[in-house]
């Protein structure tokens, strides 16, 4: 078995004296593993870091192997990444989130925003926006997408400004009243376009945080992504 192809690096981790497994995100492939031999020396070692672009090629016997890589370095990312705390926290989210999705499962789309969060020069509150709304697309890509299109209550599509944190449905303003207290606050730039605050972004993470827990970190037993709350905190505190 053999195949070549695009991958995004999101992890490395020892194996042996001197190789490495590579974790990355392959156009057409989704998350695949392989081991670089040799992965750990000066010459591949600053190559296989997170945010990193490569042209892998992965090689086995079966296709159910966990195979070799041969890797080819495309787009170099991490030094800059690794320069800036920001940027640096946002690549180890994007990968923690990307390890929530199953091997070997195509996720194209789910990279392509993880590349354009990384290339489009977006700080402070524009990557915040990105990122809170990948958050929302990584939750309908799982199976568990909210349903902001209209109302539960009355059906109407306008004016939505909530949403049950039961059932994942909006809930116009005029339903909310009532229950405003149970509800989660829907920010607008979630459905739409539209500038955010502060407080919007930091709604629209406990959002999508809520969720998250509800159907994955929980239910598989994981704690949130040490970096999520720092990186919320840096996008906000100075906007």
């Amino acid at each position: 078995m053999e195949w070549t192809g695009r991958g995004l690096v999101i992890g490395v981790r020892r194996h042996g004296e001197t190789s490495v497994i590579l974790e990355a995100m392959v156009e057409g492939r989704g998350r695949h593993l392989g081991l670089v031999r040799g992965g750990r020396s000066a010459r591949l070692a600053p190559t296989l870091q997170p945010g990193n672009t490569l042209l892998l090629t992965w090689r086995a016997r079966l296709e159910d192997h966990l195979g070799h890589y041969a890797v080819e370095l495309l787009d170099a990312r991490a030094a800059q990444l690794i320069a800036d705390r920001t940027r640096l926290y946002a690549i180890q989210l994007l990968g923690e989130h990307l390890r929530l999705l199953p091997e070997r499962d195509p996720h194209d789309r789910l990279l392509s925003l993880t590349v354009a969060a990384l290339d489009d020069g977006l700080t402070g509150l524009a990557l915040a926006v990105a990122l809170a709304r990948y958050e929302l697309f990584l939750l309908d890509e799982l199976g568990f997408g909210l349903d902001l299109t209209a109302c539960a209550a009355t059906g109407e599509s306008e004016d939505l400004t909530h949403v049950s944190p039961r059932t994942g449905r909006a809930v116009s303003r005029a339903a909310a009243e009532p229950y405003r207290d149970r509800l989660l606050r829907l920010p607008g730039f979630l459905t739409g376009p539209g500038n955010a605050s502060p407080e919007d972004i930091r709604d629209a993470f406990v959002l999508t945080g809520h969720f998250l827990d509800m159907h994955v970190w929980m239910p598989r037993k994981l704690d949130p992504p040490p970096t999520r709350e720092a990186l919320i905190e840096r996008l906000t505190a100075h906007n």
